[in-house]
């Protein structure tokens, strides 16, 4: 049986993640479907960028082609609408007794959990700020929360190794056990997120802007609804509070939430989103059905009504599409009934 940590997708969050378990020692294989990232990778190491820490990390990579053997420890970390396709492929590879532990964006969990099974299934929160540049670089942003937990709350053997190896990446990363708060906490945040990308500006000079609070507002406001609906306690973080945009609250408080993470988002080299930068710099799909558009579906299920989060899909897939360009202007269409 093989002890390699296989880390399938070595994009912004594998990449990074991927470089400092290899630097730490621990034995690492990163797969990813760029053959320019793995012949960089293989040939020169993987180069980490940024404010926080400069280095070059000799790691071994591959193609999902070239991948042999059983993996006991699986980090899946691609995008969130290539979700089931990736785990088609890496099943074959997953040992019995194996687990995968989802560190993406979105509600992932629940489709690897469809494939494999919910006890095989681990949670991870992750919003560290990363950046894909070019093969074999990766600009690294700022540390921020990460979280490690069971879907059902239990405390594995396999959720504490999860958790050591995370710890390596951040010292104070936590082993929760609501991984569940932490998605749906990362959802509200994300859906503001996905606002700022209809724009060129800075994610900070959007979340500042006094004009379109009311757009954050109303998306927070969706995305607790729904969490509320299912049962869910999302979690905070990085300037964000899920009870600030639950029904009934004073509007001040989500006020003083949108500013905080306008501040926080004011202090990292990331300036922009991931999704701006696949919109934007890699003119490719957002991850925007996977994890913003499921939202809307569960809100439906729960009888929700998410008109906004609606909106804002509709117009990623209009700048997606070329029906539309980055603009203050296409932000304000969410401002419009």
């Amino acid at each position: 049986m093989n002890d390699t940590i296989l880390i399938w997708g070595a994009g912004a969050i594998g990449g990074t993640l991927g470089a400092y378990l290899a630097r730490a020692g621990e034995d690492v294989l990163l797969v990813d479907i760029v053959a320019p990232h793995v012949e960089a990778m293989s040939g020169h190491g993987l180069s980490i960028e940024g404010p926080v820490e400069t280095f070059q990390q000799p790691v071994k990579a591959a193609l999902p082609s070239e991948v042999t053997g059983q993996f006991k420890r699986v980090i899946l970390a691609v995008k969130a609408h290539h979700t089931r396709e990736a785990v088609h492929d890496l099943k074959p590879h997953l040992a019995k007794d194996g687990t995968v532990l989802s560190a993406q964006n979105g509600l992932n969990e629940i489709i690897i959990a469809e494939e494999i099974g919910a006890e095989r299934t681990i949670g991870c929160f992750v919003n560290f700020g990363a950046d894909w540049l070019e093969p074999g670089r990766i600009l690294f942003g700022n540390r921020a929360a990460v979280a490690v937990g069971g879907l059902d709350g239990q405390v594995t053997d396999a959720v504490r190794d999860y958790h050591r190896l995370l710890s390596i990446f951040e010292p104070k990363a936590v082993l929760t056990d609501n991984i569940w708060g932490y998605l749906w906490g990362k959802l509200g945040y994300g859906s503001l997120l996905f606002a700022t990308a209809l724009t060129n500006a800075s994610m900070s000079e959007n979340l500042a802007s006094e004009k379109h609070f009311p757009i954050y507002h109303r998306l927070g406001q969706e995305v607790m609804a729904v969490a509320k609906a299912r049962g869910v306690r999302p979690l905070g973080f990085n300037g964000f509070d899920p009870d600030a945009f639950m029904p009934g609250t004073d509007e001040a408080a989500a006020r003083r939430s949108v500013a905080d993470m306008a501040e926080f988002n004011r202090h990292t080299a990331k300036t922009h989103s991931g999704i701006w930068r696949d919109l934007a710099v890699r003119k490719r799909k957002t991850e925007v059905d996977a994890q913003i558009a499921i939202i809307a579906t569960l809100g439906k299920e729960a009888e929700i009504p998410t008109p906004a989060i609606t909106k804002l899909v509709g117009l990623i897939h209009d700048i997606e599409d070329g029906r539309r360009e980055q603009s203050w202007s296409t932000l304000d269409e969410m401002l419009k009934p």
